[in-house]
């Protein structure tokens, strides 16, 4: 059984509110000025502990249960104590000396924050703006401040908030099934707890299992403990990172490559951001994150005069190392013989099979831990041989197919590139040679559409129908994204691809959850509303919608080192009102549809 919960502490109250997972049951405990549960808090644990139930919460593991874990050490705790202890983990950067080990655990933890990763700096992302994400009613942020002694009456409306969390984390939690069904079926298969393991963390341990079952050392040990095995480097040269077989015949795309081969480095990123190159009438930019040239606001379609064709490397990063023979150092060979291993046994299970997904992880989680300092992967060299290659091998297939009569290259990112060419052109000799030469197989793809606005926003429609999403045009996102104004991207596809009007598209969209918008201001930074030039506080994660009527939104800055007397002020949606309505039932003023027009214009009208 799964019990969902959450905690909230001040000076003089400590609560919990919790429900069973799948049943309505539900329960709520209070230590306060007026009130003491601790036997009954200890009997609950007690009871899930027997029952053998787990308890799901948000960060429960960083914040949560250490608090919790409290009352299976003593018999009283005091909602002071509690509280102390919160401001203890808050005010430890690191965090880890509050954490309880699962084998110290009174009652079997999931953390739905550790699961989705939101623990990565890059992908952090709290319960109020899931919340904005879920479409909840309500998303309203603590209604006192911390540290504030609360009155009985405070603390009803706290009990209130407290239980409404529960119940977005219990929303949550579903949306998270597959995800947790997942990790069960690893840890029953492999013995090994993967129940609180990001997808990335899933990957790297796999990965690092299988070297161990061939042999390899990770982790050197010593009485004060075990340390990752590393290659670390002073210096990296790029000539090292380039096949022998990289050979160019455009200027361009040769002056790149001679550069690089001059290059020494220490440091493997942004380390050199200006690279271009102009081939084809694009103009190329190269990066230690991959190749990149697109054409801007063009649209294409294929017709019985001309195709669109994708062609894409399959899994590339994996596939350079496993082909080129590339490993770091400190892993040996042994690496490679893993990773095609690897690689040839999630091909034997179909997609969407547990089995394919962890593979996957596997698969493409080593790439990224090769530039992580705190990992067993680590080796800068390994990391650019992949990067730089990459970018080598995909301009080599850039040049080839630009030097055709009748191609146009119409984008290039990473792991491929997008042409528009005569229909009953034949570019297969082509790519199988350079398949023969690099040892890297290509997909292709037919699109019926593409709608670029730039490199990183465009739409494609398959010759099935299926819709590729990128940028600016996307609006099935992930839970750490902003989905504000979603009537924006959805109503862009249907311009594009359906060709239905702008304007009466928009003013008889269905859902008004669609117009929402989300914005969330950092510690130390206020939001305000603006009426009448006087500002009004509001929450530091704010929904509203542009509206007809309401207030100018304000974000409330201190001041820059240079000017310490001038508070900064920036407007959210300059030049327009908005609807504030974290509770949805404030939702009263009309939609003012131009604002969302004009946006919806901006991705449409330049590629029409």
């Amino acid at each position: 059984m799964d019990i969902i919960y959450d905690l909230e502490t001040y000076p003089n109250v400590f609560i919990i509110s919790a429900c069973v997972a799948d049943a309505p049951i539900t329960w709520a405990f209070e230590v306060s000025d007026w009130r003491d549960d601790c036997e009954e808090i200890r009997n609950w644990l007690m009871w899930m502990k027997e029952s053998q139930c787990r308890m799901v919460g948000f960060n429960n593991l960083g914040f949560d249960y250490p608090i919790l874990h409290l009352f299976t050490q003593r018999a009283k705790v005091t909602a002071k104590e509690c509280y102390d202890k919160a401001q203890a983990i808050f005010q430890d950067e690191t965090r880890f000396g509050h954490l309880v080990y699962p084998s110290d655990r009174y009652v079997e933890q999931i953390d739905l924050y550790k699961i989705h990763h939101f623990d990565n700096k890059a992908r952090a992302t709290g319960l109020k703006v899931l919340e904005f994400n879920m479409r909840l009613d309500n998303v309203s942020d603590l209604p006192f401040p911390p540290g504030t002694v609360l009155t009985q009456d405070q603390m009803r409306v706290l009990k209130e908030y407290n239980a409404h969390d529960v119940l977005a984390t219990q929303a949550f939690y579903v949306k998270s099934l597959e995800k947790i069904a997942f990790r069960e079926q690893l840890t029953r298969e492999h013995d090994r707890d993967f129940m609180n393991a990001s997808d990335v963390k899933i990957g790297k341990d796999i990965f690092q299992q299988e070297l161990e079952r061939a042999g390899v050392q990770c982790y050197e040990y010593s009485r004060e403990g075990r340390r990752p095995r590393q290659t670390r480097r002073q210096a990296i040269r790029l000539a090292d990172c380039i096949p022998s077989f990289v050979e160019f015949q455009h200027p361009e795309f040769r002056r790149v490559r001679d550069w690089l081969s001059t290059q020494v480095i220490s440091e493997t990123k942004g380390v050199f951001n200006d690279l271009t190159a102009t081939v084809g009438g694009l103009h190329f930019v190269f990066g230690t994150g991959g190749i990149h040239a697109s054409v801007e606001n063009r649209y294409f379609e294929s017709d019985d005069q001309h195709h669109i064709v994708d062609i894409d490397v399959t899994s590339l990063y994996p596939s350079i190392a496993i082909e080129q023979g590339y490993y770091p150092e400190h892993l040996g060979p042994t690496f490679v013989h893993v990773y095609r291993r690897l690689r040839e046994q999630r091909v034997s299970y179909k997609k969407g099979t547990a089995q394919n997904a962890m593979l996957k992880l596997a698969l493409n989680g080593v790439y990224g831990a090769s530039g992580d300092q705190f990992s067993i992967f680590y080796d800068p060299l390994f990391t650019m041989k992949i990067t730089i290659g990459g970018q080598m091998m995909i301009a080599m297939l850039v040049e080839r197919l630009a030097s055709i009569d009748g191609v146009q290259i119409i984008q290039c990112n990473t792991d491929g590139v997008s042409i528009w060419k005569r229909a009953h052109l034949d570019i297969d000799p082509v790519l199988t040679e350079w398949e023969a030469l690099t040892r890297l197989h290509l997909e292709r793809v037919m699109y019926q559409k593409m709608a670029i606005r730039d490199v990183n926003s465009y739409l494609a429609v398959d010759i099935d129908g299926k819709v590729k999403r990128i940028g600016a045009y996307e609006y099935d996102l992930d839970w750490n994204q902003n989905h504000s104004a979603l009537v924006v991207p959805k109503v862009a596809e249907k311009v594009i691809v359906q060709g239905l009007p702008i304007r009466d598209t928009i003013m008889n969209w269905p859902d008004r959850m669609d117009f929402m918008g989300r914005v969330k201001v950092t510690r130390g930074h206020r939001l305000v509303g603006v009426v009448d030039g006087q500002d009004h506080t509001l929450e530091n994660t704010q929904r509203y919608y542009v509206s007809k009527g309401g207030v100018q939104l304000v974000k409330v800055m201190p001041p820059l080192a240079k000017t310490p007397t001038k508070v900064r002020r920036v407007g959210v949606e300059s030049g327009w009102t908005v609807c504030c309505c974290n509770d949805i039932r404030d939702a009263a003023l009309p939609i003012d549809y131009e604002y969302y027009i004009k946006e919806v214009e901006k991705l449409c009208l330049s590629l029409m």
